[in-house]
């Protein structure tokens, strides 16, 4: 966490006590699912060590990945979260996870705790929908190689670490269109 919060905002030794106290540690196994579609959302995850993904299951019970929180990140079904409401969204780690727990109300209490606390928040939150959008767009205006091609020259580990049903799903592209860009390679 200090690692995260170097050079976004600086804290006193009180306040980097009361930041510590307020994030709860987890340790999960591959596959475990840390909030079920229709729970609502109580935590923030912070990604020390895994992956996690938000996703959405179809009546069909196929499957949407909405995000994915690799290390450093952090991440949650945010509508649920932020509503209170139940989530539409399911969160699961995709490898084994380290992870770092905020609820919503200590999130609140950062907010008037620790001068700065709210501002770093707004801007991760900022590029992190800013990425989301960027995201979208992708689907509207590149084809599934240009959009291949973007995820390896921004995140190459992602390819090397996720299962390719994974991958094809975040991608918006099935298994067999992947399978075939990554023979062209």
């Amino acid at each position: 966490m200090k690692k995260f919060l170097e050079g976004k905002i600086t804290l006193s030794p009180q306040q980097e006590q009361l930041v510590s106290s307020c994030f709860k540690p987890k340790s999960t196994k591959r596959n475990q699912i840390l909030l079920h579609k229709g729970d609502i959302a109580r935590h923030i995850y912070f990604v020390l060590k895994g992956c996690l993904r938000v996703f959405l299951t179809g009546e069909d019970g196929s499957e949407s990945t909405r995000f994915l929180i690799f290390e450093g990140r952090m991440g949650t079904a945010f509508p649920s979260f932020i509503l209170h409401q139940p989530s539409l969204a399911s969160i699961q780690t995709l490898e084994p996870s380290e992870l770092l727990l905020l609820s919503y109300p200590d999130r609140q209490m950062l907010y008037k705790e620790v001068p700065g606390w709210e501002t770093m928040d707004r801007i991760r939150l900022e590029l992190d929908y800013i990425a989301s959008i960027q995201r979208i767009e992708s689907f509207i205006t590149m084809d599934s190689k240009s959009r291949y091609d973007a995820l390896m020259q921004q995140y190459p580990e992602m390819i090397q670490r996720l299962p390719a049903k994974i991958i094809a799903d975040y991608l918006g592209i099935s298994q067999e269109t992947l399978s075939r860009l990554k023979s062209k390679i």
